[in-house]
């Protein structure tokens, strides 16, 4: 049995968010929770939120034990990019890519 939770379209580049994501992947959710509150890293907060939510899909979907729980997977894909521009010497423009992550967290019982 395991329960998961998503977070889609976040405003945090893939890139920043993986770093943190492997931090905590294969650990107990209690460890992964005191590893993301003393993390200074932006993709921390949106992490912790996204792991509090599958946590508590468990308990109340699954009616699992939160004290047994592990994360089986977590991964983060790239969302949709914003693009805009800005205005750069002699009339030209350059483009801003602003960069959106999807971010999954599975968790399950331990055996």
């Amino acid at each position: 049995m395991e329960a998961k939770a998503q977070a889609k379209t976040v405003r945090i580049s893939s890139r920043k968010v993986q770093l943190v994501i492997d931090l905590i992947r294969g650990k107990d959710v209690s460890e992964a929770l005191a590893i993301l509150q003393h993390t200074p890293k932006a993709a921390a907060p949106v992490v912790e939120k996204v792991l509090k939510s599958a946590v508590a899909n468990a308990e109340h979907n699954y009616s699992m034990d939160t004290e047994a729980l592990y994360i089986k997977e977590a991964y983060v894909g790239e969302g949709p990019t914003f693009k805009r521009i800005r205005p750069r010497a002699q009339g030209s423009a350059t483009q801003i890519l602003k960069r959106t992550s999807h971010t999954t967290i599975v968790v399950a019982e331990k055996e």
